[in-house]
């Protein structure tokens, strides 16, 4: 560990490099204070396991949304429902929403079909009667048997998707029949847990039919690009749960993303995360919309010293009067990591107390 060494090693948290993205400059106290909300025009924001788990809001989603200036509409990978069902589930929980403020993978998959299909063609259905219904709605014809000469399929997630299902489909697309999934999300975030995704069951008929589909979802643009059609933006922020989707999606349309760990994505996803599944901003939950912008970058943070010294990281806190805030060293390892084009350390030592403390509350293995 000398100077004299030609690699990056040691590399402490507090050197900061100025060619870094804007992102990943270090923390500035004296910069705009400004709530990370009033910095939008418009919010696109994930729900399952942003906004709410199955039937229960997120800690403060309600209020958050609320009290925020900008627009918001909520872009879902679910297909298994109706906007105007989405709506109402919303406003059940506080949120004022209606059927206009929602963009689902579904109206995306059938955008999709009907830019490829002649009117009236058939289309098999795998999933809910809300993705039928979106079929129906752009002049294709659903149906739900291979029998009935369908040219091509669409995927969705459905809780009563079964092998019979499954099977119509598989016919079909070995037929030669198109194959559109609404998304390919893995799993589903539910009140009780994560269950499994409408991306189970899209493996499934990968691995029955040699095929790849079509994906309509996140992370590709195109539903957020609907987004934002829906009026006249200058400043958008997505919001998710999901590094591979929500975070992915805002980063292939080149917009600024904050992710909650109120969802799938944890620390230490978000440690190892790639370039292109990188947020600029990370909270517990959507509470943060109220929260100075600058709080809640991933960048170098004066309250945490980060070393690097090969596949180890040393955190100490730099101010023990300062209170324990677990998110804030996952930003500050995360903007050190990042920031050097490194590997993520595969062991986290805490440097004191209060460093072992937050690594713990944050979930992440202190060695």
């Amino acid at each position: 560990m000398t100077q004299a060494q030609p690699d990056p090693w040691p590399i402490s948290s507090t050197a900061p490099d100025n060619d870094a993205p804007r992102s990943m400059l270090p923390f500035d106290a004296s910069s705009d204070q400004t709530a990370l909300a009033d910095d939008h025009d418009i919010l696109l924001l994930d729900l399952d396991g942003t906004v709410y788990r199955g039937k229960q809001p997120t800690a403060g989603a309600a209020e958050a949304l609320l009290a925020a200036n900008a627009r918001t509409i909520f872009l879902t990978n679910n297909a298994s429902r109706r906007p105007s069902d989405v709506a109402i589930q919303l406003q059940s929980m506080g949120v004022a929403a209606t059927a206009a403020d929602i963009v689902t993978s579904a109206q995306s998959a059938a955008r999709l079909l009907v830019a490829q299909l002649s009117p009236d063609d058939r289309v098999l259905i795998v999933g809910t009667d809300a993705l039928a219904d979106e079929i129906n709605k752009v002049g294709l014809r659903p149906v739900r048997h291979c029998t009935e000469a369908p040219v091509a399929v669409v995927q969705g997630h459905s809780p009563t998707t079964g092998w019979q299902d499954l099977a119509e489909a598989a016919l079909a697309i070995r037929g030669g029949a198109l194959w559109v999934a609404t998304n390919l999300d893995a799993t589903f975030p539910t009140d009780r847990g994560l269950v499994p995704g409408n991306g189970s069951m899209v493996a499934a008929l990968r691995t029955a039919t040699e095929a790849q589909p079509q994906v309509a979802g996140k992370p590709g643009r195109a539903m957020i690009e609907a987004a934002i059609a829906r009026g006249s933006f200058q400043a958008p922020l997505v919001i998710g749960d999901r590094l591979d989707t929500d975070i992915a999606g805002a980063n292939a349309a080149g917009l600024p993303s904050l992710l909650v760990l109120s969802g799938v994505s944890t620390p230490l996803d978000v440690l190892h995360a790639p370039p292109a599944a990188r947020p600029t901003y990370l909270a517990h939950n959507l509470e943060a919309l109220a929260k100075p912008s600058t709080s809640l970058r991933i960048a170098n943070d004066p309250a945490w010293d980060i070393n690097l010294d090969h596949d180890t990281a040393t955190i100490s806190a730099t101010d023990h009067q300062l209170p324990i805030d677990a998110v804030s060293v996952v930003r500050a390892i995360a903007a050190t990591v990042w920031q050097h084009h490194t590997a993520p350390p595969r062991q986290l030592i805490a440097g004191d107390p209060a460093a072992r403390a937050a690594l713990q509350e944050a979930g992440l293995p202190v060695g």
